[in-house]
């Protein structure tokens, strides 16, 4: 017996050593990692605090050379603008991640059930439109002429409502739910309306996050529908408004690059600091929605996802 402990006393201990190592091996790796993620974004928020005659003539620096805010005050010299354009991006935003998230749910519930009939004609035809799609002046035409929706808030939310992908996404996880729950539900009196609002849509919480997150974030990155749709200048959208932004100072960069005897130094123009100082006023509030999307936000892909 005391052969065998001395024997199997090491042994142990070495399989501890072993998982120790293993374990700060993945905790490197994911500090790296998360460094790596880290980094750039506090780079971008550097430059955009930095002056720009330090960019030009020493580069990027994750801690500033000098303390600029020229960026800010180039982006916020006309503050009803901006402040305009958040409200008109935070509304289409929000009013397509609601309204779409439950719309795309709607579509893919009856997608969902073995004895609804034509799902088969209706899937392909979802499908379809994720391959092919009218072309650009035919929506121009479609939207403006037709539909009435250009120079409204409209053509920011109607158009964009279903997205193909998202609902073959929520209709594979809606599949993963067991019928029987529906069924129980049935028979105890509930209506398919009861169903799917009281049981199914809380079963069914990560995926809906996820695409809420996913519809919220692409909304609130547009800027194509206001340069083709929009001409009331109150209508931009955030996004839309900051490239102008970013346009004009090129362009009176340019202009002064070009002339002789201009009063107005190059460093008071700035156009990379700008940029990324833009990138940090339009992150601002993605990073403040996802932390409430975040625990569901795994989750709702793989799982929704994973199974055709």
């Amino acid at each position: 017996m005391e052969n065998i402990e001395k024997i199997t006393v090491p042994t142990s201990k070495k399989k501890k050593r072993r998982i120790s190592k293993m374990q700060v091996f993945l905790h490197l790796w994911l500090i790296a990692l998360s460094a790596f993620v880290i980094i750039p974004f506090l780079l971008v928020v550097s430059i955009s605090l930095s002056n720009e005659r330090d960019i030009v003539f020493y580069g990027f620096r994750l801690i500033p050379l000098t303390f600029d805010l020229s960026a800010y005050r180039h982006i916020f010299q006309n503050p009803d603008a901006i402040f305009q354009a958040y409200r008109v991006t935070m509304t289409f935003s929000i009013a397509v991640m609601v309204f779409g998230t439950l719309l795309m749910s709607l579509l893919a519930y009856p997608l969902s059930l073995r004895y609804f009939k034509g799902k088969n004609a209706i899937s392909f035809f979802i499908f379809f439109t994720m391959l092919f799609s009218g072309g650009l002046i035919p929506t121009f035409i479609l939207y403006t002429r037709y539909l009435n929706l250009g120079d409204t808030i409209w053509v920011y939310i109607l158009p964009f409502l279903i997205n193909p992908f998202f609902v073959f996404m929520i209709r594979t996880f809606f599949k993963q739910i067991p019928e029987e729950i529906r069924e129980s539900a049935i028979v105890d009196g509930a209506s398919e309306y009861r169903y799917f609002f009281t049981i199914l849509l809380p079963l069914a919480t990560p995926v809906m996050a996820a695409v809420a997150l996913f519809t919220f974030l692409g909304r609130w990155n547009e800027w194509f529908t206001s340069m083709i749709y929009i001409d009331n200048r109150d209508l931009d959208s955030l996004q839309y408004l900051l490239r102008r932004m970013l346009d004009n100072a090129r362009i009176l960069q340019d202009a002064t690059l070009r002339m002789r005897g201009i009063t107005i130094p190059q460093e008071r123009i700035p156009t990379q600091t700008i940029q990324m100082a833009m990138a940090v006023v339009t992150a601002g509030p993605a990073l403040v929605v996802f932390p409430f999307f975040q625990r569901y936000f795994v989750k709702g892909l793989t799982v929704g996802s994973v199974k055709g």
